[in-house]
């Protein structure tokens, strides 16, 4: 086992309680989210991101830990409406959210062991502020997706960009956990 996928290991279960407790607390009331929500509120918890690091200054209070947390959580929302679309109102348990959320993690965990053998570990090597900008990128990606009603012409389409997402909040969760 990679310290990369290790430390993935170590920032998993902190994201996935979070999502667990709102769960308990709102149920799955996410599923009512069309694409461009998802997507909508992705930009805003990485745009206050990119304002905390610009600026220095924070007034809300909430940590860019825990707005990383928020994005890694609002992609697997966002898969999982790619997956079997929005609904009119909430028509899944928390335990069935649950199950897509492992999934999802899986998945992304799986792709980042993949793309982070054949880079060679360049992410250790970046500016957390890239992660932010990769993401940001990512995001209006998937906001000209969903205006181009989800098809794309020779590129990934929005999944790939929700489970980049994933694995740069991640990158920046262990840059910040760990002190690297």
């Amino acid at each position: 086992m990679t310290k990369t996928e290790q430390q993935f290991d170590v920032i998993i279960p902190k994201c996935r309680e979070i999502f667990e407790k709102k769960m308990k607390d709102y149920g799955p009331s996410w599923r009512i989210m069309r694409p461009q929500t998802i997507n909508d509120q992705l930009f805003i918890k990485a745009k206050r991101i990119r304002e905390i690091e610009t600026t220095g200054e924070n007034l809300v209070g909430d940590s860019i830990y825990s707005e990383l947390m928020a994005i890694v959580n609002y992609c697997v929302m966002g898969l999982v409406q790619l997956e079997i679309g929005y609904a009119d109102s909430v028509d899944m348990s928390s335990e069935k959210a649950m199950e897509f959320y492992n999934k999802y993690i899986q998945q992304a965990k799986d792709l980042m062991l993949i793309k982070n053998h054949d880079y060679g570990e360049a992410w250790r090597d970046m500016f957390p502020t890239s992660y932010t900008d990769f993401i940001l990128t990512k995001i209006e990606r998937n906001k000209s997706i969903v205006a181009n009603d989800g098809k794309t012409l020779v590129s990934e389409g929005a999944d790939a960009n929700y489970f980049d997402i994933i694995n740069y909040a991640i990158f920046g969760l262990i840059k910040i956990e760990f002190n690297e």
